[in-house]
Order: C-alpha cells, then sequence, then structure tokens
C-alpha cells in the first residue's frame, strides 16, 4: 500500500511538472488581415486588439465606459393599461395578436439600450518594414502580452504590446538587434464624429464624445493620450503625430479615461484621469511596469492549470491548429482554448470595473451587432458561468455589481409597467442599467431577466459560503421575488400560476403556427422562479429573517406548473405540448434546470433527465457558437463526456468569413457568427463540467469524461462549498485527488473508481453540509404515451469527508 501511495505522488508530481513546463499560447506566421485574426488584450477597463502589420502596425483601441447616449430608464407607462390586454389575448388563444399588441404598446418607445462602442485605433507607421522576412506573432497566454518579430534588411525588430493591469495604460515597446534602427510615426485616429486631435508638448491628445442613438444625445466625454520614452535618438510631437527617429528602443504609451463615474453620474474629468494613468505609467522603468503586469495576471492565470497531455502541434500555427482539430483531435489545443476562456474573463471583467459585455471589452465599431449589451436571456449569465468554478471568483464582481444596479431602475420599471411592488429586468441592459422592454416584443417580452441574474448571488454563497455577501444579497433576492408574486396570475386551463405574458427566448411556437414567441407559463420562467423563491425561503431562514414571506412563497411553488414530459418523451419547451422534434432553435431554454440549474438529476429525477435528453437530441449539435457551448455543458450534465466532447470539436471549427456558421475565427474568438464572446466562456465552464460537478448534493469527480481524454490532470477548480480540487486521471480513472478545504464540513464525493485515504468513510443519508441541500422539485406530468429513452447510469462509489477550514486531503483512486 505504501508503494502504491508513493507511486501515485511520483505519477502527480511529474504531470504537475510536465503541465507547468508547457507554453501556452496563440502564434501565426504572418500578420492580421481583419479583426477576428488580431489578437486580444485587456486589463478589464481597457482593450487592444494588436493586428502586427510590419509595415503599419494597427491597434484598435476600446475602454470599457465609451457607450452611447447618456444616464436614462427606458419604461413604457403604457405597458401598465395593455399587459393585461395581451396577457387576456393570449390565455385566449390569440398569441400573435397579442405579440403585435405588445410590439406597439408594451415595448420602449424609442429607446431600445445604448451600444457600446469603440475608442479608435493606434496606427504606427515604419519606413521601409514591407521588405520584412521571418514573421512571427504571439498571444502569450502566460504573460498577458503579444509579441511580434520580423527582419528587415539583416535586422530582427521586436514590439511586445500590454495593457498594464498595474498602470491602466497600453505600452509598446519597440526594440531591434541593433543600436538605432527604431524609426516610426504614431498617431491616433476615431470613427467617432466631432473629434479634436491636439499637441500638448510631448503628448497627442485625441477627444471626442459618445454618438447620438435612437433620439439620446451621446454624453460619455473621452479622451486618449500618447508619448513615448526613448533610448537614444530623437523624438517629436506635432499636428498629433508623435515622432520616433532612431532610437535604440522606444516605448509607446497611451492612456485613455472618460467621465464616466456611474450608470446615473459622468461628471467625472475624463482630461485629469487620461494624464494621470499616462503620467504615473511613464514615470515607472519599463521592465518594472511589465514584471508588475505580468505578476497581476498571473495571480489569477495561475490558480488553475489543465494537462491534457504533450502538445504534438507545437509548429503549427493556431489557426491551422483550429483548422485540422476533426482530424488530429489536438487536445493541447482543447487546453490552450480552456486557459483562452480564462484570460479573456481576466481580461475584461476586472473589480470595480464594467461586467463583460456581448463582446467581452473587445469592439471595433461605433454600432456593432445587438450594440454589445448585456443580453440577459443567456448570454451575459453564460459570460460568468467560469467565474466560480474556475478559481475567478474577484471578478464576478463587475456581474454583481451590475445586478445592484438593475435592482435600483428595475423598481422604477415594475412600477410604471406593472404597477408592481420589487424590480423587473427584461432580456436586455446596457452601461444606464436600462430595465424596460426593449426591441419587439417577439425578443424582448420577457420579464424574468432579474430571475436568472439572481441566481448568480445564489452561485457565489454556494461556493464561497460567505454568509455576510448573502446578506447584502438578500434584498435584491427579496425585492426579485416580490414582484414575480405580485406579477404571477393564474391560467384557466390549469389554474397554473404563471407568468403571462412572457415567451422562451426567441423561439416560435406552434400554438402560432410558429408565428408568435408570446406565450404564458413557459418552462424556463417556471424553472427560474422556482429557483429564485427556494433561495429567497432558504436565506431567509439562514438569516431568521421574513418568516412570513417565505411561508408564503412555500405556498405559491406549490402553485406552480411543474416540468411536464411531452408526447414524443420530451421536456416540453411551453405549458402546451407545442415542441416539434424537428426544432433546431439555438436557444434550449427549457433546458436551463439541467444546466446552469440543478433541478434535473438522473439520481433525483430520472424521468425529468431522459426526457432533457431527448429535447437536447432532438435540437442537434450544430449551432451558433454560444449555443455550442452552452450543450458542451448540457451534454457534461446528461454524463456523456463523448458527446460534450463532439459540440468542443464543433466549436473548434475554423470560420474566416462564412455566414450563419458557428465555430472558432482565427484569434479563437466564438463565432455566432458576427463574434460573441459567451461561446468561449460556455465551453470553458463545460470542460470543467466534463471533469467535476457539484451541482447534485455532492461532487462528482470525471462525470463525462471522453475516451479521447486517457489520462490528463487539472488544478485548482473549485466545488461548491468552497472545495478546491486537484485532480489526475490515468485510463479513464482517477488516479490522484487533493481535496482544500476553504470553509470546512462534509465534502461528499462521487467516483466512476474506488478512493483510498485517511478520513473517507461511506456516504449515509442526506448530505449535512447546507450549501449542498437541494429543495424538492414539483412533481412532472409525465405523458403516458411518451416513450422515454432511459439512461443507464454507471456503477459509482459515495463517500463522505469531514473537514477542517484550511486543511489539505490527499486520496488515492484503487
Amino acid at each position: 500500500m505504501k508503494i502504491k501511495w508513493i507511486v501515485g505522488g511520483l505519477l502527480w508530481a511529474s504531470s504537475y511538472l510536465q503541465a507547468a513546463a508547457q507554453e501556452y499560447k496563440l502564434w501565426y506566421d504572418e500578420p492580421a488581415q481583419v479583426w477576428t485574426e488580431a489578437l486580444p488584450l485587456g486589463n478589464g477597463r481597457l482593450g487592444a486588439m494588436v493586428f502586427g502589420n510590419p509595415g503599419v502596425e494597427h491597434i484598435q483601441l476600446n475602454e470599457e465606459t465609451i457607450w452611447a447616449g447618456r444616464p436614462n430608464n427606458n419604461a413604457n407607462p403604457d405597458a401598465l393599461e395593455y399587459i393585461p390586454k395581451v396577457r387576456r389575448l393570449v390565455f385566449e388563444g390569440k398569441y400573435l395578436e397579442a405579440q403585435t399588441l405588445a410590439t406597439e404598446k408594451v415595448m420602449a418607445k424609442t429607446n431600445s439600450g445604448m451600444p457600446y462602442q469603440s475608442f479608435g485605433d493606434l496606427h504606427i507607421s515604419f519606413p521601409g518594414h514591407t521588405r520584412y522576412s521571418d514573421y512571427y506573432r504571439e498571444l502569450s497566454l502566460d504573460s498577458a502580452r503579444t509579441i511580434v518579430r520580423y527582419k528587415v534588411d539583416g535586422v530582427t525588430y521586436q514590439r511586445e504590446t500590454l495593457t498594464s493591469f498595474a498602470d491602466q495604460v497600453v505600452m509598446v515597446r519597440l526594440t531591434a538587434s541593433q543600436p538605432g534602427k527604431i524609426t516610426c510615426n504614431a498617431n491616433l485616429t476615431t470613427p467617432h464624429q466631432d473629434v479634436m486631435v491636439a499637441t500638448e508638448g510631448e503628448e497627442v491628445t485625441l477627444s471626442g464624445v459618445s454618438s447620438w442613438h435612437e433620439g439620446l444625445k451621446g454624453k460619455v466625454e473621452f479622451q486618449g493620450r500618447m508619448t513615448a520614452r526613448t533610448q537614444g535618438g530623437t523624438r517629436s510631437c506635432r499636428d498629433g503625430v508623435l515622432s520616433i527617429e532612431g532610437a535604440d528602443e522606444a516605448v509607446i504609451y497611451i492612456s485613455i479615461a472618460t467621465n464616466f463615474t456611474n450608470y446615473k453620474d459622468i461628471t467625472g474629468n475624463q482630461v485629469e484621469r487620461a494624464k494621470n494613468y499616462l503620467r504615473r505609467a511613464v514615470s515607472k522603468d519599463y521592465m518594472t511596469s511589465r514584471k508588475a503586469h505580468v505578476d497581476f495576471f498571473k495571480q489569477y492565470m495561475d490558480r488553475v492549470s489543465l494537462d491534457l497531455g504533450i502538445d504534438k502541434y507545437a509548429g503549427v500555427t493556431t489557426d491551422m491548429r483550429v483548422q485540422n482539430f476533426k482530424e488530429t483531435k489536438d487536445d493541447f489545443l482543447v487546453a490552450t482554448y480552456f486557459r483562452f476562456g480564462r484570460y479573456l474573463l481576466i481580461c475584461s471583467s476586472q473589480p470595480g470595473g464594467q461586467p463583460a459585455n456581448l463582446q467581452g471589452i473587445w469592439n471595433d465599431k461605433l454600432f456593432p451587432s445587438w450594440d454589445s449589451k448585456y443580453t440577459c436571456n443567456i448570454n451575459v449569465e453564460m459570460n460568468y458561468w467560469p467565474a466560480e468554478v474556475t478559481n475567478l471568483s474577484e471578478l464576478h464582481e463587475p456581474l454583481i455589481q451590475l445586478i445592484r444596479e438593475v435592482s435600483e431602475t428595475g423598481r422604477e420599471s415594475a412600477k410604471i409597467m406593472y404597477g408592481a411592488d420589487g424590480w423587473v429586468l427584461h432580456h436586455n441592459t446596457d452601461i444606464w442599467r436600462v430595465t424596460g422592454a426593449i426591441d419587439k416584443a417577439p425578443s424582448g417580452l420577457w420579464p424574468t431577466g432579474g430571475a436568472w441574474l439572481c441566481r448568480h448571488l445564489w452561485e457565489r454563497y454556494l461556493y464561497t459560503g460567505d454568509m455576510e455577501f448573502l446578506r447584502s444579497a438578500y434584498p435584491i433576492m427579496k425585492e426579485a421575488g416580490k414582484f414575480f408574486d405580485e406579477i404571477m396570475v393564474k391560467e384557466p386551463l390549469h389554474n397554473w400560476l404563471v407568468v403571462c405574458p412572457s415567451n422562451s427566448p426567441e423561439n416560435t411556437h406552434a400554438g402560432s403556427n410558429g408565428k408568435a414567441t408570446t406565450a404564458a407559463g413557459c418552462t424556463l420562467d417556471n424553472q427560474l422562479i422556482f429557483d429564485l423563491w427556494n433561495q429567497i425561503i432558504t436565506t431567509a431562514r439562514l438569516l431568521g429573517t421574513d418568516a412570513e414571506f417565505a411561508t408564503r412563497l412555500e405556498q405559491r411553488l406549490k402553485e406552480m406548473a411543474p416540468m411536464q414530459i411531452g408526447r414524443w418523451g420530451q421536456l416540453q419547451e411551453w405549458m402546451m405540448d407545442w415542441d416539434n422534434p424537428q426544432d433546431v432553435h439555438r436557444h434550449v431554454s427549457h433546458l436551463y434546470g439541467l444546466f446552469p440549474g440543478n433541478q434535473i438529476s438522473p439520481y433525483r429525477t430520472p424521468e425529468l433527465f431522459d426526457a432533457a435528453r431527448t429535447s437536447l437530441i432532438h435540437r442537434g449539435d450544430p449551432s451558433t457558437g454560444w449555443s455550442m457551448g452552452w450543450k458542451v455543458c448540457l451534454w457534461a450534465r446528461l454524463l456523456d463526456g463523448d458527446h460534450a466532447y463532439k459540440l468542443i470539436t464543433d466549436q473548434l471549427t475554423l470560420v474566416r468569413n462564412e455566414k450563419k456558421k458557428g465555430g472558432t475565427y482565427p484569434n479563437l474568438f466564438d463565432a455566432h457568427p458576427p463574434f460573441q464572446i459567451d461561446g468561449n466562456f460556455g465551453c470553458t465552464a463545460g470542460i470543467v463540467e466534463m471533469l467535476m460537478q457539484s451541482h447534485d448534493g455532492f461532487i462528482y469527480l470525471l462525470p463525462a469524461l471522453p475516451a479521447q481524454w486517457k489520462e490528463g490532470s487539472v488544478s485548482g477548480i473549485i466545488a461548491r462549498g468552497g472545495f478546491e480540487l486537484d485532480l489526475s486521471w490515468k485510463n479513464g480513472k482517477v488516479s490522484r485527488l487533493v481535496v482544500k478545504s476553504r470553509n470546512g464540513g462534509n465534502c461528499r464525493l462521487r467516483s466512476l473508481n474506488p478512493l483510498a485515504g485517511k478520513g473517507l468513510r461511506k456516504a449515509k443519508g442526506e448530505n449535512p453540509n447546507k450549501l449542498y441541500a437541494i429543495p424538492e422539485i414539483l412533481q412532472p406530468i409525465i405523458n403516458k404515451e411518451a416513450k422515454l429513452n432511459k439512461v443507464e447510469l454507471k456503477k459509482t462509489y459515495l463517500y463522505d469527508l469531514e473537514t477542517k477550514a484550511g486543511e489539505e486531503y490527499i486520496f488515492l483512486g484503487k
């Protein structure tokens, strides 16, 4: 036995050292020609897309608070009169009439939210550098830097670019293999109108204001400032151009700032902010600044590592690795893609800033697709699926702050539109935290965004066990729950308590012959409110408050529609059995209860589990990029690792300029198309779900391991209850497990092979750890004629481990 422990330890150490030695990067042998080939850098506030052209470097720039418009809300006061009329039409089965009336009378009259906007571009021209050879371009996922390297006339030139986390500026360092060879001109441009370019001593400035949109004048004022520090040679600024001649080395610095303070305050001084960022940065030695930047980044990145084997294709460019993936099954690329997902969250969501939007922080347009807003019927939530489980809990903060803020603006919308207390959020919001129903009714008449966002408050608590956080989040959850308690009504067919009007996001239904989405009692709404009300009940009792309200919600839960299994064995998407087995719509909203929710379980609700699987099979695999990212998570929850891997394969399909095809762009951005970042984040979370799950009352080790990943390791991932795991496997079985307990308490483990180690005992009864308590769902209604395709579950071993906070526990697989 002792020998086995020693061998297991040596195998783990070897695997760990191998993972530590691997270099994770994106690299290419030619410059980017289009934006989706450029390489993304970000520090949460600033974003940069580096093209790497030798003759004229192009770096497209973003600042997270440059949005069109100004502080506002957009609730339509006519909604209070017309929502009951829309509801009546729905209950009469006149769905298209209801939807048409809602579009005319309920939706926001003019303002459908403001777009996130590009700052502009940095161009650095290098005379004679079009005669280059030996080209190389890289994004390091180990240090958050880009490198561009090439030769001209026997001289090797290198550009290193970073968006400094520590100094909050963009830095471009230019070096050459011979002295006196750095000569270039740099200037800032922007697509914005009414801008001013000026020169102030050794600094170039570009000042402007965000755009008018849908009748709202843009009032976000911004300024970019640029300067340089050189060794040798000369530098000068004139007519908005920064010139460097004959230098041995140069560092170009760019700062950007706005007058935005928060969603209702834009009285900041963008000029002083931009000056301060720039002057603090240039006062430091570049190498000192670079080290501070890399150290800051690595404190997040190095918490988690995933090893799926050695890099067999290190000599192949990243875009070609994606193109070849179906044939090569290049699992080092999968590990790189996973790391890239965490990289994107680190770079686009830092505490104190804005949350990652539909494109994270990277956008080259004034009016991007869907305004690059916060779409709340799946997309912004998907952005944060990796936050807790991949050990980036602090990066959840910007979304949590958004939830606090929409709970404030949503109070106004709830009263104006519904005459209700509490707060409401429909399917979209922006930097101004608008909460009215935007766009047209087919997508925008969906009042359940607040319930979905509240799940992130609850998950934050489940992962951290932080009671003070839960105490601060409870009023937000309670007020969201109160809104639904007041606006839900009894539908006439079954007398169930439902949300009406609403929709199953963006999908038309057979009750309207495919012409409308508007409906009542949609499965997603029921699942979301079931979760929200149960979270409120549990929290109220933990905090010893609101006993009467908690008791009321318990009763109201019994009045809600249960999940239903339809005529062909599917989990119904709507209250009526309308599902079409040929429907391949990108949204799979009714499967929220499988993921990210936990209402559907192979152990607790086997009929619903089988029905969800039937629904997902019929929905198909190929779809938009974000939908395939979600399906990776769903197939992992269905315990089918090979199918989840198949979705990863579909996701890692190269997209260059194709239309209407999900996949991955050459720079690993997710292709909706166009680019949406949620697919990157969804797939990142899905990879963890394949290796570890903790939603079902226990921690399941390797629940959906594909046959392709015969051996590997992952370290630093987090399970609910505050358990950090290092997990290695060989021949598809757990070989070594380290559990680090942050909070103490019972750790329940489920494994497909036996485990051995001190403190393990066979599990009995309910898990006593309160962070794993799961409410009982309403019993499903099963169509007696439906044929359920039952899934045969594999034999597993269930253990309990009593842990102490701060202690580490080591186990080996048998």
